[in-house]
């Protein structure tokens, strides 16, 4: 019975061919590099999953680099100077 259960279990979280062709359709009208070309709407929901995850790992580094540039900011200004004022009203 316990085995029957999981089964169930495991059936009804199951996504469909169409739910995982809607995802798809959502992120394909997020990818900056796949909106912008002419083929938009004939790429693979393959290609559509490898640009999200290029899209992803670049935002991630846009974040680090940010940061990056804002701890050296930070660090060459005096901590009571206007600029650092509007620095942490702003973090």
């Amino acid at each position: 019975m316990s085995g029957r259960r999981s089964q169930q279990s495991s059936t009804t979280s199951r996504i469909t061919d169409d739910q995982i062709i809607n995802l798809v359709s959502k992120l394909h009208q997020f990818l900056p590099e796949i909106r912008n070309t002419r083929r938009s709407n004939k790429a693979s929901a393959n290609k559509v999953l490898q640009e999200t995850c290029n899209y992803i790992r670049n935002l991630h580094k846009e974040v680090d680099d940010l940061s990056e540039r804002l701890s050296q900011l930070l660090s060459s200004i005096d901590a009571d100077s206007p600029e650092a004022a509007i620095i942490r009203s702003l973090i």
